[in-house]
């Protein structure tokens, strides 16, 4: 365990004022950087600068991505230091050894920030509170703070925080352990509705994302990348390149795929614009590799007869659902399957590098910025003390930034021209052609019901992607997806097909595929008992709670309660709905967030679904630290979940991506989305958790759900395109 002194440190700032630090050792949950230099011998992460007119800067440790912990993780440190919103101004962190996690991803920055984070605003105004005592002669425990001061309570004379900044640094750390935290009930920013400290600059168009990075004596970079994965640069025209207007450099890359550098062709140009123009004179010769000829069409080909099989292995088997199958007084069968999506964010890849005196700046919009720096520095050969990045705020990520090739891209550029900054930039086209994507996959299941419409057993046959019995990663399924649990025969087998390109986390990776494939099985369970899908589900949570505590896989109270709300704010059963519309139910509990979700569609006779309104009710804890960032959270998802549901494939042939931009890979439309999303949080008696995340999965099965009540067609296959669907 740390010590007081490890955790907290308190440290002058040049001109004056106070700074808190949070120590990062090996056992911290979280940690910033401090953007002012720092006295020799002391390297603390900084998230409190004092000036001496009272305006706080706080520094946020995670990376910003459009998730809001920018904005929400000040929040938490300004609440307990107990100062005005309006007297805070927010820095962003950048990456360093010292900060210990600073990863956006998992929805993980409000539960892993949520205590420490606090601590360090509590500990600030302790310190200040005993830097006033002193200066009174008083106790502190005649002292309170409010809005930025120190009241002493019997005289009600006042110190600002501006004038006891630089005598709380003589003060001893408090001991963590002992730190009085404020009241809830007392909360003046916490649970408030607060703008994004972004938004100005964003809706005044100021320089703010990666993209914005602006050097004067900056150059451009394309990268011409293979287009078949792990495909190697045999010859190219660089020479003829190089000569062409405003090209200052063309190279040839080999790659080097232990830090995710693939083979290629860059070209350095006096703007980007040149060096694009450019790459449209390339010639270059290809080693395609193994990939070459992969072809997406005869592996789903594959899978389809892989399916109708025996699977080539057993995951997870409880029972004896084959003999059960044969004994049951219905049978069921029911393939579903969804497609590999690309993570497509608004703002492609970039990453601006300086490399100069052995040492190499990054500007970046990494979500794991020290893995930015990590990989950046085995790639060029030189210690990870030799690489400083600065983070910028991405448009959007959705775990794309996770994988941080494009910054290893701009550092080995950079290299290749020292001394002179050099923004990369990659185009649309490049952005759908090397991602890390979304897995597809293929599920062909057996269910028994008996007499009475209960489900007796289950068989799954699960077709993923992978090779040597390994899935890629962010592609294969458990054993203990819901309802699977509750059914007493189950088993789970797998077969594999190969797949060609790289894949990795997207928002809510996993459960945004296992909830469609689940939930949607769950309603056609319901309908095939005669029950309301609804109750079908409550007795299912019912039967969950039967089992041991750790094979339930989670709160089943928590869902009950959530379900049981969005029923009530639906009107679920108590309307009747004109002819063509439907409406649909679907719950999932993901990255600790607990969702229930009802969706209202219309579909008319040329299949185009108009999603009307959409209800979600969730659970993540007792606190939701910024409303207007937590409705946002949820929209988002609704919005991003519809975007997956309908056209959105990436297809290969010839070991190439055939989908390029948007037009082929679309996203929902401004007419296209819902009327009306009523968003309601139900607090429970649990810590916050991430809201990045949990509402996503339920979108998906509730719309196929309310497509089958309005026209009786289950959609089992993603993209619904490929059954003649649009949206209205």
């Amino acid at each position: 365990m740390m010590n007081r002194r490890d955790f907290f440190k308190a440290t002058a700032l040049v001109g004056g004022g106070f700074a808190l630090a949070l120590y990062a050792g090996t056992e911290s949950e979280t940690s910033v950087q401090a953007q002012p230099p720092r006295p020799a011998g002391l390297e603390p992460s900084a998230f409190i600068r004092i000036a001496s007119n009272g305006i706080v800067t706080l520094i946020s440790r995670a990376p910003e991505i459009g998730q809001g912990m920018k904005t929400t993780l000040p929040m938490l440190i300004a609440e307990e230091l107990d100062v005005d919103w309006h007297n805070v101004r927010v820095e962003q962190a950048g990456a360093d050894s010292r900060y210990g996690g600073q990863i956006t991803g998992g929805s993980g920055g409000t539960p892993s920030g949520w205590e420490p984070v606090r601590r360090v605003g509590a500990a600030a105004r302790q310190m200040l509170i005993a830097a006033a005592a002193k200066e009174w002669g008083v106790a502190e425990t005649d002292c309170r703070t409010e809005s930025g001061q120190v009241f002493h309570s019997a005289t009600n004379r006042k110190l600002d925080y501006g004038a006891l900044a630089e005598k709380a640094l003589a003060m001893t750390p408090p001991d963590p352990s002992k730190l009085v935290m404020k009241d809830p009930a007392t909360y003046k920013i916490i649970g408030k509705p607060t703008r994004g400290v972004d938004v100005p600059a964003i809706v005044t168009g100021k320089p703010l994302f990666g993209m914005d990075v602006h050097f004067p004596s900056m150059l451009y970079a394309a990268f011409h990348k293979t287009p078949v994965l792990g495909g190697k640069v045999v010859k190219a025209n660089t020479e003829a390149v190089a000569k062409l207007p405003g090209v200052k450099k063309a190279f040839v890359v080999e790659g080097m795929p232990s830090v995710g550098l693939e083979s290629g062709v860059v070209i350095v140009a006096e703007t980007w614009w040149h060096a694009q123009s450019a790459r449209t004179k390339l010639e270059v010769t290809w080693d395609e590799g193994k990939w070459a000829s992969y072809d997406s069409k005869e592996q789903a080909q594959k899978a389809s007869t892989l399916l109708g099989q025996a699977p080539a292995k057993t995951l997870g088997k409880v029972g004896d659902p084959e003999a059960e199958l044969t004994k049951a007084a219905k049978v069921i069968e029911a393939r579903y399957e969804y497609p590999i999506i690309a993570h497509a964010p608004l703002e492609p890849q970039n990453c601006t590098a300086l490399f100069k005196d052995g040492k190499l700046e990054l500007w970046s919009t990494s979500q794991i910025p020290m893995g930015g720096r990590s990989s950046s520095a085995r790639a060029l050969g030189i210690p990870e003390s030799a690489v400083t990045l600065s983070l910028h705020r991405a448009g959007g990520g959705f775990g794309r930034r996770l994988y941080n090739d494009m910054v290893v891209d701009a550092a080995w550029v950079a290299k290749e021209l020292p001394g002179v900054p050099i923004k990369l930039l990659w185009s649309r086209e490049d952005d759908f052609a090397h991602d890390f994507y979304r897995a597809g996959g293929w599920h062909h299941f057996k269910i028994g019901l008996d007499a009475s419409g209960k489900t007796v057993a289950l068989h799954d046959h699960f077709v993923g992607y992978g090779e040597n019995e390994r899935f890629v990663d962010s592609g294969g399924v458990g054993p203990g997806e819901f309802p699977t649990r509750t059914i007493p025969n189950y088993a789970l087998g797998h077969s594999m097909v190969p797949l060609g390109v790289r894949t990795g986390a997207l928002r809510a990776p996993g459960s945004n595929v296992h909830a469609f494939v689940f939930q949607c099985l769950t309603d056609e369970l319901a309908h095939a008992a005669g029950k309301d899908p609804v109750a079908f589900r409550l007795e299912q949570l019912t039967a969950l709670e039967a089992l041991p505590g750790n094979q339930r896989g989670m709160d089943t109270e928590r869902m009950r309660n959530v379900l049981n709300l969005v029923v009530e704010r639906s009107g679920w059963g108590k309307k009747t709905l004109p002819k063509g519309t439907g409406m649909g139910v679907a719950f999932y509990f993901s990255h600790q967030g607990y969702f229930a979700e009802v969706a209202q569609v219309k579909v008319n006779a040329k299949k185009e679904v108009k999603v009307e309104k959409v209800w979600v009710v969730g659970d993540v804890g007792h606190t939701i630290v910024n409303p207007f960032g937590a409705e946002s959270q949820v929209c988002g998802s609704v919005i991003d979940g519809m975007s997956q549901m309908m056209s959105q494939e990436i297809t290969l042939t010839k070991g190439r991506v055939v989908q390029e931009n948007f037009s082929d890979h679309a996203m929902v439309r401004l007419n296209q989305a819902p009327r009306e999303i009523d968003v309601h949080f139900h607090k429970s008696n649990n810590r916050p958790t991430g809201l990045g995340e949990p509402a996503l999965p339920p979108i998906l099965p509730a719309i196929a759900n309310a497509i089958f009540a309005a026209t009786g067609e289950r959609v089992r296959t993603l993209p619904m395109s490929k059954s003649g669907y649009s949206w209205g």
